[in-house]
């Protein structure tokens, strides 16, 4: 009796004494908040990766009109695609191939590396991960040294690609045990608001991230060349990473030693798959997700049609679209975070995918007005956030914990595909048959699945 008194006052210590709910209450644990921070940490460093790629890749590969770039045309041609027109479609045609090497991973490791996620220590992988990814973006400078040739480009640019291939391999296994973490560092009852909190950060550090990455890197390689110091754009990368895991590594959780699996990896995966089969809110909050995931990447490419309807913006500017809808989603996390704890789930997400259908159905209504469609995109938003954040809530709550990394994994993996997908069919379905059919479609998508989950019963 003695020893569970201590062993509970010890877990209370750790997790911090508060009574308070809500942001208050989550952010009063002290393992969780550097897990939160090692998070913001990393969730930028993802973003500004893909700005100083973009980045090298115009001062370094493209310099001038397409046909001061001879080495790019031979390129393009040795892909039989047409030379470029102008700068911006020459550097888009080269960041392409740190997108696909960026995004195969993503969709064909996750489930593998849950398995290892749960095989391994998690706070352990957490920090190897980011401290690997750390030492890996050092190798970004000696990408600039002149060397030899392969269709047409220097082996640089292709070092950078195979570089972001293996940045993109680690994130792999960082993801899967973040989240099979999570639930081990926060009580049940504050989970919601955690992961609340989570998706609040990770839509401020995507708008941070892209809308800031750049004139941060300037500032950083002019700043550090006033002192002498060149490269200096090198450094912001290996210090968001290096930050990330050493927050991680403050977290006093201590996991109980596993024994080791006598099971083969495949068999490991088929077990993630049989918690879906077993547990179907579970498998309904996964639907849910890919489901969502699926509309957000169609908003991507509709919102190029939707800027381009408004006059004051025009098609180049559909990023002030996008950053409104995240903006919106951040604000709906924050709500669910202090006011959802005490609200059924399948109401939320009920009222989440009909937000979803009538926003989209009115933006089809009132397209060509910059107000109302910037306001329709935040309340787009707000109903991904009541979606979302209870979804992954249930996933964390219902999966047991031996097998959480395995179920992340492949959750990643679905939601990889959901977002690839849409990506390369949405483009192709508005060119034929006009924005306002596709806008209608995936309305009468959401509210179908809304009206799925039966809003008028009490649960």
């Amino acid at each position: 009796m003695r020893h569970h008194d201590e062993s509970a006052a010890i877990r209370a210590s750790l997790s911090g004494s508060s009574n308070a709910t809500g942001l208050q209450g989550v952010l009063a644990l002290p393992d969780f908040r550097w897990l939160w921070l090692g998070q913001i940490f990393s969730q930028l460093a993802d973003k500004f990766y893909i700005v100083l790629m973009v980045f090298l890749i115009a001062q370094t590969w493209v310099k001038g009109t397409p046909e001061a770039n001879p080495a790019l045309a031979e390129a393009a041609s040795a892909i039989r695609l047409d030379l470029p027109e102008t700068r911006a479609q020459m550097i888009t045609l080269l960041a392409t191939g740190i997108y696909v090497a960026n995004t195969i991973p993503a969709m064909l490791l996750g489930t593998v590396a849950g398995v290892w996620a749960d095989r391994w220590p998690k706070r352990g992988v957490m920090v190897a991960s980011n401290g690997l990814r750390a030492l890996l973006v050092l190798l970004a400078p000696l990408c600039l040294v002149e060397g030899p040739e392969w269709l047409g480009l220097s082996w640089g640019y292709w070092g950078l690609v195979l570089m972001t291939f293996f940045e993109s391999v680690l994130t792999q296994f960082f993801a899967p045990a973040e989240q099979a973490a999570l639930p081990q560092l926060v009580p049940s009852d504050q989970l919601l608001a955690a992961n609340s909190l989570y998706q609040a950060t990770s839509m401020a550090a995507t708008i941070v991230g892209f809308a800031l990455g750049d004139p941060i890197l300037r500032l950083l390689d002019l700043g550090l060349q006033r002192i002498g110091i060149s490269g200096g754009e090198f450094l912001l990368l290996p210090l968001c990473y290096g930050l990330a895991a050493v927050a991680i590594s403050r977290i006093r959780w201590q996991e109980p030693p596993r024994a080791p699996s006598r099971t083969t990896v495949w068999q490991e995966i088929g077990e993630g798959l049989q918690v879906l089969r077993e547990r179907p809110r579970v498998f309904s909050a996964m639907v849910q997700l890919v489901l969502l995931y699926s509309l957000l990447a169609a908003l991507y490419v509709l919102a190029i049609s939707l800027a381009a309807a408004i006059p004051g913006l025009g098609p180049t500017q559909f990023g002030t679209l996008l950053a409104m809808s995240g903006l919106g989603l951040a604000i709906g996390a924050l709500a669910v975070a202090q006011l959802g704890q005490g609200l059924n789930r399948r109401h939320l997400a009920a009222t989440g995918l009909g937000t979803i259908g009538w926003s989209l159905v009115l933006l089809g209504q009132l397209r060509g007005n910059l107000v109302f469609t910037l306001l329709l995109c935040g309340v787009l938003g707000v109903g991904s956030a009541l979606l979302a954040i209870p979804a992954q809530t249930t996933i964390q709550e219902e999966t047991p914990e031996e097998l959480r990394g395995k179920v992340f994994g492949l959750q990643n993996n679905l939601i990889n595909v959901a977002l690839s997908l849409p990506l390369v069919l949405a483009g192709a379905v508005v060119s034929r048959y006009g924005l306002l059919p596709v806008l209608w479609g995936l309305a009468a998508i959401a509210l179908v699945a809304a009206l799925l989950e039966r809003p008028w019963k009490r649960w």
